[in-house]
């Protein structure tokens, strides 16, 4: 290759004019320098390339503006020098910032606890107003006693609370008897009335009836409507309640034993075979009383067991006459009213020989 001689200006090639003076352009593309006018902050500008001693790197915005504003008498003041890695200056705004937002964590958390303690406070309100309101228990004088305690005080269940003998027209006012609306009614054939139990009664049955303190029986002799059936019935008139019970439960012991009966009472010829046929017997207690019923058929044969009539009879005198009839006129007429005595718990029955 042949040289150029000194002052030629021909190269070796003689391609064309001389390159440029100064390094020769690299043979990779160099990164686009940013923009005059773009503003780049101290901590986001990129590093300079390694030429930038031919392009010197853009001042801050206000580093420029300040430029821009002094006058052109004298010569400008260097930019000053960024901050150091070490110290790194935060802007104004920022700090201002990060201080209001410690304040408005104070202040909601401040907010938080005043809505709990309003919250705790509202509750104890609360259980301050139900304790309020709740009854206490204080000593309250005795109430006076109502009508219906006072009329328990007037039952049935003592001679002292019920003093009034019994009468024979009381229990039978008419010769006729009615025991319930739109039945025949029976015919009353004789009334009896004595101070001596004994005479409706035989046997341990009579005792028993005097040992509880029984002092007066009132009882009648009726024909059923269809003449077909005799029936005594009456009341055995105790001391209290507590004997008359007694008495009803010790008589069905008696009579199972044949240790003595209710005696029936005859009103004449025809109606003898109520003294000596076989019957069927009832008792029941309401109060200090003992009710009875004995049923025998009119030609004094016996009465078969599952003869129905014979219980109806019972029941006609037992529980409507004498029990929802008698007695419950008895209580309206100045002594209080007792409920009535279940049928099958208070009510004997028994067949066979009076």
């Amino acid at each position: 290759m042949e040289y150029p001689e000194p002052g030629s200006d021909r190269s070796v090639l003689d391609a064309g004019p001389p390159p440029p003076a100064g390094p020769s352009p690299s043979r990779f593309p160099t990164p686009s320098l940013p923009r005059a006018n773009r503003v780049v902050l101290p901590s986001a500008a990129p590093a300079p390339p390694r030429a930038a001693a031919q392009v010197p790197p853009p001042l801050p915005a206000h580093v420029r503006a300040s430029a821009e504003s002094q006058p052109s008498a004298g010569p400008a003041e260097p930019p000053p020098a960024p901050p150091s890695p070490a110290e790194p200056a935060l802007p104004a705004r920022r700090s201002q910032r990060g201080g209001s937002g410690r304040l408005w964590q104070v202040a909601v958390g401040g907010a938080a606890v005043l809505a709990l303690l309003a919250l705790c406070g509202l509750g104890a309100a609360a259980l301050l107003a139900e304790r309020d309101r709740t009854p206490q228990a204080t000593p309250t004088a005795p109430a006076e006693p109502t009508e219906p305690a006072q009329a328990e005080t007037q039952a049935l269940d003592s001679r002292d609370t019920d003093p009034a003998p019994l009468t024979a027209k009381e229990l039978f006012p008419g010769r006729q008897l009615v025991v319930a609306d739109g039945e025949p009614a029976y015919r009353v054939l004789k009334t009896q009335s004595s101070a001596s139990c004994a005479v409706a009664a035989t046997g341990e049955v009579a005792d028993l009836l005097v040992r509880l303190g029984c002092t007066q029986v009132v009882r009648g002799t009726l024909r059923t409507p269809d003449d077909d059936h005799l029936v005594t019935t009456g009341l055995f008139n105790l001391i209290d309640r507590a004997n008359a019970e007694r008495a009803r439960d010790r008589v069905r012991l008696l009579l199972d034993e044949r240790q003595g009966r209710f005696r029936g009472m005859a009103a004449n010829d025809d109606s003898a075979a109520i003294a000596t046929a076989p019957a069927r017997v009832g008792w029941q207690v309401r109060g200090h009383y003992l009710a009875y019923a004995v049923v025998v058929r009119s030609d004094g044969e016996a009465i078969r067991s599952g003869d129905t009539k014979a219980r109806e009879i019972l029941f006609d005198m037992i529980e409507l006459h004498l029990n929802r009839g008698v007695l419950e006129r008895r209580a309206d007429g100045g002594t209080a009213g007792q409920p009535t005595d279940g049928g099958a718990d208070d009510t004997g029955t028994q067949d066979g020989d009076d």
